[in-house]
């Protein structure tokens, strides 16, 4: 990045490396200047939390709002209807409204830990509110007009699903439209200058921005994060267990400081300036740190994570109960729990049963394959026998289960 910022927020996103791109860097750069700027991102509710994922972008929008601006939160209670095709292979499913709003409520849980919401502070939208009543013949005609078919097909996000020859709907198809419609109505509605997301939306945003120059005469930006993935080539967000969700319902504090601890050693300086707000300086002498001593890097880097989204004592009780499990051979006070009904135990269950009934693997099958590599441990002891039976005098008041050397669950007795 060549650009020199003035503006605190440019300044904060260059150096800690939140951005791809942006639409016209001197002219935002100088808005920001000359005074406080509304910028929004928007989010579909297709899942009840949000996930690591989304976590790059919902840091942009804390340090906007941490330089002074105002962020706006736009849930996608209508454009969800529709469903995003960017670079998918087929087509969402469709939600109803019950869904929609569930989803929502859980999303919204996570904004409140990183966003100060209020009067002259962020603001949380949902785009349903002018979308739900859209005129179809007067959207049309008053918005449809501005829109090239031509061009809409040169985007690469629908341009891949078209090269390989899947079906892409009409209903997929409008999404970019109305996405748009959104950065023109929050304009007028809010005076929001600003559209973030990652860069995979650019050509999303910019179709946003087309639009308003086209029916207001109004100048607008984008500006885009980079798609992250790990340095040995995973998409960030992602862990063996599937996503690693926001909210403590859906992936205890523990599992999600542990997702933290085990990040990559070339990846914790980067991920300490993007996901912490520790000073750049500091970020980049812990992610140079060698040897036994970049694990320190990481426990600061899940502590310091955890505690922006969990509080400092879920992030102390999670490090402690590391140390216990890990250190010490403890089970750990922490650990997620596995409830196995008593009615399973009649007859005798095998620990291959029990691993597949608990949901720690997918099938009997793995189960086997885990415990033949020597990959299970009960109560810190080896498993070398699958008919292994697990009765209530084993589990007593619970049981440790480790897989391999970072997979840890409590199992007990429902």
């Amino acid at each position: 990045m060549t650009y020199q910022p003035k503006s605190d927020f440019l300044r904060v996103m260059i150096e800690r490396g939140y951005v791809a791109d942006c639409t016209d860097f001197e002219a935002l750069d100088n808005t920001l200047l000359s005074g406080a700027v509304t910028a929004y991102i928007g989010y579909d509710a297709t899942a009840a939390s949000l996930h690591v994922g989304h976590l790059l972008n919902v840091m942009m929008l804390r340090w906007f709002q941490k330089t002074g601006n105002r962020p706006i939160t736009l849930m996608g209670g209508g454009t969800t209807k529709v469903g995003d095709p960017s670079f998918r292979s087929d087509e969402r499913p469709l939600l109803d409204d019950a869904a929609i709003q569930a989803n929502i409520d859980g999303m919204q849980q996570v904004f409140a830990r990183y966003l100060n919401y209020g009067d002259d502070a962020a603001l949380m939208l949902n785009n349903a509110e002018w979308l739900d009543d859209l005129n179809y013949l007067t959207f049309l005609r008053d918005i449809g007009r501005h829109f090239s078919v031509n061009r809409m097909l040169s985007f690469e996000s629908v341009k891949s699903r078209l090269d390989r020859e899947q079906s892409l709907s009409f209903l997929e198809f409008n999404y970019m439209i109305l996405q748009a419609y959104d950065f023109l109505e929050l304009n007028r509605r809010y005076g929001c200058q600003l559209q973030m997301g990652g860069s995979d939306q650019w050509g999303n945003i910019v179709n946003g921005i087309d639009l308003t120059r086209r029916v207001d005469d109004t100048v607008i930006w984008g500006l885009t994060s980079p798609l992250l993935t790990t340095s040995d080539g995973r998409k960030m967000g992602k862990s063996a267990g599937g996503a690693v969700w926001l909210n403590g319902e859906m992936l205890s504090p523990y599992e999600f400081w542990q997702f933290w601890r085990n990040t990559t050693d070339a990846d914790v300086g980067r991920f300490l300036k993007l996901y912490t707000e520790l000073p750049v300086e500091e970020c980049e002498r812990l992610g140079n740190l060698q040897g036994s001593e970049i694990n320190d890097a990481k426990i600061r880097l899940a502590n310091e994570v955890t505690t922006l989204l969990h509080g400092a004592d879920a992030a102390a009780s999670a490090e402690a109960t590391a140390r216990e499990v890990f250190e010490q051979g403890g089970a750990g006070g922490d650990l997620e729990v596995a409830t196995l009904p008593a009615a399973a135990l009649d007859g005798g269950l095998s620990v291959a049963q029990m691993l597949v009934q608990t949901g720690i693997t997918s099938s009997g099958k793995e189960a086997k394959r885990l415990i033949s590599e020597g990959g299970l441990r009960l109560n810190n002891e080896a498993v070398t026998d699958p008919q292994l039976i697990v009765d209530a005098a084993l589990i007593g008041e619970g049981l440790k289960v480790s897989v391999g050397k970072k997979k840890h669950r409590m199992v007990q007795i429902g």
